[in-house]
């Protein structure tokens, strides 16, 4: 559940992009995207923080403290009369999900390691590629029923059950003997432990592909769909279909991994992937791209990421379990920072076609592929 809120607050907005557009951003309706980068932007910056917090606090007492933050935002843009303070909103309500996205992953590490570390990942990932599934319907829904404003509420709510359960449920995974002093000077030795690491330092580069690629789909799929197919008013089922898709991956992942490794699954994933985006892009720069092929390749971009996104957090965290909370702020925010600025190119390239977002793809996946292959060791 504190996965999926990331997951919820970008989906959810998808259905409503048009109508935010023609009512904030008239005069630039592709701009309405970047309410989605926005929100990943903020998120970027607050992963920074909220590890090391964590680890000097305690994991449960961050967590809240995002989820008041996101709060704030989610009402701020709840009430926004123009882009730029829906874009400011939404980059204040990214920062706070910063908290339980982060923590989460910290207390997943206090719990356990390499591959079964990568097999809860999986179940965890399964969770967070599900929710894309209903949450776009539920955009819909709200957006029908009383407008696109109410779909920030709905972010509230979402929110107080996820943390409320946690509360309930989850223990503290941190001692107060196990934590570290926040201090900059400590913060920055820690840091540049982490980059000390090869592995480290690899699947924090790999995982920025990985998320350039899916920051670059969710910002594309919703235009394309209603300009290059016309199917805007279905594209709340037929994402609904793509996402049940790309969540198995996460289960074929969590079956696979301990026998086969982490570094195996991640380059069935980016190889696979490489090779269906060159066709679209080839089909596309030669012909129109039938709908079939999209739907299988869009499919295809969620079902990556699925494979080997938990596998890639794994291998990062698994040399530095001492300071978990502060190695997944730093994996976290570098990976979702460099992501939002290779996928922001992509997304406003958009020319009425899935040339561009397929050749992005294409490229990304090839380079992740060949890091993967050539750079990263076996696990």
């Amino acid at each position: 559940m504190l996965f999926a809120m990331v997951a919820f607050s970008v989906d959810a907005m998808l259905p409503a992009l048009p109508e935010i557009a023609a009512e904030i951003s008239p005069d630039a309706p592709n701009r309405a995207q970047l309410i989605l980068t926005s929100f990943v932007f903020g998120m970027g910056v607050g992963t920074l923080f909220t590890g090391p917090l964590s680890d000097s606090f305690g994991r449960k007492r961050v967590i809240f403290a995002g989820a008041a933050l996101y709060i704030v935002g989610a009402a701020i843009a709840w009430q926004a009369n123009s882009l730029n303070e829906m874009l400011a909103a939404r980059a204040l309500q990214g920062l706070g999900v910063a908290g339980p996205r982060v923590v989460a992953l910290a207390i997943i590490r206090d719990i356990y390691e390499g591959r079964r570390m990568a097999q809860i990942m999986s179940y965890a990932m399964m969770i967070f590629t599900l929710v894309p599934a209903v949450a776009p319907l539920i955009g819909a829904l709200i957006i029908d029923a009383f407008g696109w404003r109410m779909i920030f509420p709905a972010f509230i709510l979402f929110c107080l059950l996820a943390i409320s359960w946690l509360a309930l449920r989850q223990p503290e995974t941190l001692p107060p003997e196990r934590r570290h002093p926040f201090r900059p000077t400590t913060l920055w030795a820690a840091t540049r432990e982490c980059f000390s690491h090869r592995s480290f330092t690899l699947s924090t580069l790999t995982q920025s592909l990985t998320f350039g690629m899916l920051f670059a789909t969710l910002s594309t799929i919703q235009p394309t769909f209603e300009i290059t197919f016309g199917r805007g008013e279905s594209f709340p089922q037929w994402f609904a279909l793509i996402a049940v898709i790309g969540g198995t991956a996460s289960i074929l992942n969590a079956r696979l991994v301990i026998a086969l490794g982490m570094r195996t699954m991640i380059q069935l994933g980016f190889g696979g992937q490489a090779l269906l985006s060159f066709i679209v892009a080839v089909t596309g720069l030669t012909g129109d791209v039938p709908f079939a092929l999209f739907m299988i390749w869009t499919a295809s971009n969620f079902f990556t990421v699925g494979l080997v996104i938990g596998n890639l957090n794994a291998l990062a965290m698994q040399p530095v379990g001492h300071i978990a909370g502060l190695a997944a702020s730093v994996t976290g925010s570098c990976a979702t920072i460099m992501g939002v600025a290779i996928a922001i190119p992509i997304g406003l390239a958009f020319n009425g076609t899935p040339v561009p977002w397929a050749v992005g793809v294409a490229v990304l996946s090839s380079l992740g592929f060949a890091m993967t292959r050539w750079a990263l060791r076996p696990d």
